[in-house]
């Protein structure tokens, strides 16, 4: 399949992946503020953008990202934008951060958690870079040019992701239904929340190659 030690990957891309980031931090927002069937969609979401990255490494096209400083910043920027638009829309909120009972959400909840997953994600310049850097270091020099490699690498990290913030998910959404059913903590954590969205769209835009 032209992969080099396949077992070194995984151990390296489930120590990458359990590493605290942005699609951490926003798994977490979902699974707290929303629940686990929110925290789920959203586990979709990333790593969905994780196999875009991953599309995009193997045709060569995030070559376009890491060599060209206005396609970055646009990358950039786009992703910095959309973090900060979900903060300020948790800070206007009035509704509680914590939605226990699931037929609270709107109908179309899970196909927006899925899609701004997959939006934070995608939009994430540093993502594409981290790819294009990390794959081939597992690819033979001979496949360097064959997109299969890099695709079933891919679906590997993507499926080390699913697998890690699934867990992730049910345990802050356990926590969330324990011990934030008052009023009160949901408001500030409905504050917090939108702190940290906007937190993380200046992280993206602060963001240098």
């Amino acid at each position: 399949m032209g992969i080099n030690h396949f077992w070194p990957f995984l151990l390296t891309a489930l120590l990458f992946t359990m590493t605290p980031g942005l699609d951490t931090i926003f798994i977490l927002n979902k699974s707290i503020g929303q629940g686990h069937k929110a925290g789920l969609y959203s586990t979709l979401g990333i790593n969905t953008g994780v196999l875009v990255h991953t599309l995009f490494a193997a045709l060569g096209l995030s070559l376009i990202v890491a060599q060209s400083a206005i396609a970055f910043a646009i990358l950039k920027y786009l992703g910095a934008a959309y973090l900060l638009y979900l903060g300020v829309q948790k800070l206007r909120s009035k509704q509680a951060l914590v939605a226990i009972d699931a037929a609270d959400q709107p109908p179309t909840s899970d196909r927006q958690n899925f899609v701004s997953g997959v939006v934070t994600n995608v939009l994430n310049p540093k993502v594409a870079l981290f790819f294009l850097a990390f794959f081939p270091q597992f690819i033979e020099p001979t496949a360097l040019n064959n997109p299969l490699p890099f695709l079933l690498l891919g679906l590997t990290y993507a499926a080390i992701g699913v697998l890690w913030f699934t867990l992730l998910t049910m345990f802050a959404a356990y926590f969330a239904a324990r011990v934030m059913q008052r009023p009160a903590a949901s408001t500030w954590l409905n504050r917090i929340s939108g702190g940290a969205f906007i937190l993380m769209g200046l992280k993206v835009a602060l963001t240098r190659r």
